[in-house]
């Protein structure tokens, strides 16, 4: 069994609250030209979807947090990493639903075989790939199981205890903040 890691710690919060109260500059800002090209796309992508500067530097300051919580995670648009076994999609700095920075004005969508979770910052969490995960979920939100059914998805506490589990095809609310593993299938 493959465990990969994700977790939640006391710096995600400070630097999640930081970025609420904190100022609006930093180091990730920086002047086109110095930007690596990635980076310049994300940006571009950004002031698409009508996001300011200061918004979008907000954005890549939250996106680097997830980096550094997950070193595997790889920043695949302005507001969407890729991380072991699925996506996180962080909403933009005001909005409280995610939705794909790469895609303007598009939903995210739960496809088949999926599990997909937003968490009460409005992050979304979709798992494509059977496996055992760390996982950063806060608040209460929502799930959708839409893995094949019969396809048991399992949310286990701090010590690997499950907490509770759900049969495919479906969709509920949960309490994130005490999930800190997740078994999609």
């Amino acid at each position: 069994m493959k465990r990969v890691s994700f977790r939640r710690s006391a710096g995600l919060v400070a630097a999640t609250a930081a970025l609420i109260a904190g100022p609006v500059l930093s180091a990730h800002a920086m002047t086109p030209a110095a930007a690596p090209s990635g980076q310049q796309t994300y940006a571009a992508q950004a002031r698409t979807a009508g996001l300011t500067h200061q918004q979008a530097a907000e954005l890549q300051r939250q996106v680097d947090a997830v980096r550094a919580q997950e070193p595997r995670a790889r920043q695949t648009s302005a507001n969407t990493l890729a991380i072991p076994g699925g996506t996180v999609t962080l909403p933009a700095p005001g909005q409280t639903e995610a939705r794909s920075l790469a895609s303007p004005g598009t939903a995210l969508a739960c496809a088949n075989g999926h599990l997909c979770i937003t968490d009460g910052r409005g992050v979304n969490y979709d798992y494509y790939r059977c496996g055992y995960y760390d996982f950063n979920g806060v608040g209460d939100g929502t799930f959708n199981n839409n893995q094949t059914s019969g396809t048991r998805a399992r949310f286990y506490n701090s010590d690997g205890s499950e907490r509770w589990s759900h049969v495919a095809k479906g969709t509920g609310t949960a309490s994130w903040t005490p999930v800190f593993h997740i078994r999609p299938c």
